[in-house]
């Protein structure tokens, strides 16, 4: 026992390289548990189409098989009418069991259920699936990023990082800009500017990097620098880790205004020149504002050497188009209150009476 507490920091390490190497391989055996579930739902799900198809079993078979699924294995959750129904889907949507072993296998059966209610494109469901597996989202997070239409907002900004940047790097850049950002967890009132913008998400930062993505790493708000004696300040600052390098993000209220880009440039040069280490890639710029012409977009753009994307935001979620002009406006909503207050009122009275 001597030798074992005189090893000190010796046994510490080792300890510690032993209890990730357990962790370690936990997380593998339940990922292949997951994969043999995941191929194992498919396989059902592959029969139960096959004899629909071939030999005309109806839609009672599916709560005939879950019972007498059950009843041979109590043990096992899984077996529902319900889930049954998904397998039969999941083998629908993925044909080729392929596709199935080299992504949908990779993330867990209730992920692909989710994908399966909510994504109906192969290739949107695919997507998913590997940003799922590149992030490891969880199941809710999975369900706001499809809600958010994160698949249509990704790259969708204005750029001029093709023609600035390196192509693999240009890729990789254009991928982290939404075109437009959801703010509607601000809930900002009638009074709205830049400042008040600014505030509210920095108050819902928490919010404000789930919508930003994965990778930014919030560095301040109104960020000083200081050039000829100077000082400017920066709506937000943020590093992104994945990308290695700084992001520069000015927030305007109205629309997009060739001057921006031209203040952009400056902010970035100047982060450039004073923050920037030898190790970091070159500093972005993103002018996020509340609408945008593309062509004064790609006017403005052109010709500026610093990599700088301009996008817009939403403070509230417009609805589906099959919705607009069937759901009442707010300004609907408060005359139809109005108007029922208003009918109430002499019962109030008589009542009090």
């Amino acid at each position: 026992m001597a030798d074992l507490f005189n090893a000190g920091s010796d046994y510490d390490q080792f300890l510690r390289n032993l209890k990730e190497r357990i962790r370690t391989a936990h997380v593998r055996a339940a990922l292949a548990v997951n994969r043999e579930l995941v191929a194992l739902y498919w396989q059902i799900g592959q029969e139960i189409l096959a004899r629909q198809q071939q030999q005309g079993w109806g839609a009672k078979v599916i709560e005939r098989l879950a019972k007498d699924l059950r009843k041979e294995f109590p043990e096992m959750r899984g077996f529902s009418p319900r889930n049954l129904k998904y397998m039969r889907a999941f083998a629908e949507a993925y044909p080729d069991e392929q596709m199935v072993q080299q992504a949908a296998a990779q993330i867990p059966w209730f992920h692909n259920c989710v994908l399966l209610d909510k994504v109906k494109d192969p290739e949107e469901r695919l997507w998913y699936i590997q940003k799922t597996l590149e992030y490891g989202w969880s199941r809710n997070v999975l369900v706001l990023q499809v809600e958010s239409g994160l698949y249509q907002r990704q790259g969708g900004a204005i750029t001029n990082f093709e023609q600035v940047l390196p192509p693999a790097q240009s890729d990789l850049v254009q991928q982290i800009i939404k075109d437009p950002y959801h703010f509607d967890f601000l809930g900002l009132g009638e009074e709205r500017s830049e400042r008040i913008l600014e505030r509210g998400l920095i108050d819902h930062i928490r919010d404000f990097l789930m919508e930003l993505g994965v990778g930014f790493a919030f560095l301040g708000s109104q960020y000083p620098i200081e050039v000829s004696g100077k000082e400017y300040r920066l709506d937000l600052l943020f590093y992104h880790v994945k990308l290695h390098c700084y992001v520069v993000i000015d927030l305007k209220m109205g629309e997009f205004e060739p001057e921006f880009s031209g203040k952009m440039n400056f902010y970035v040069a100047a982060v450039d020149n004073l923050l920037r280490s030898p190790k970091d890639e070159p500093t972005i710029g993103i002018v996020l504002c509340k609408s945008k012409d593309k062509t004064t977009v790609e006017y403005a753009l052109q010709g500026i050497q610093k990599p700088i994307g301009v996008a817009t935001f939403q403070l509230e979620r417009e609805l589906p188009d099959p919705l607009k002009g069937i759901l009442p406006t707010a300004e609907q909503l408060e005359v139809e209150l109005n108007a029922a207050v208003v009918e109430v009122q002499p019962e109030t009275e008589e009542s009090e009476d």
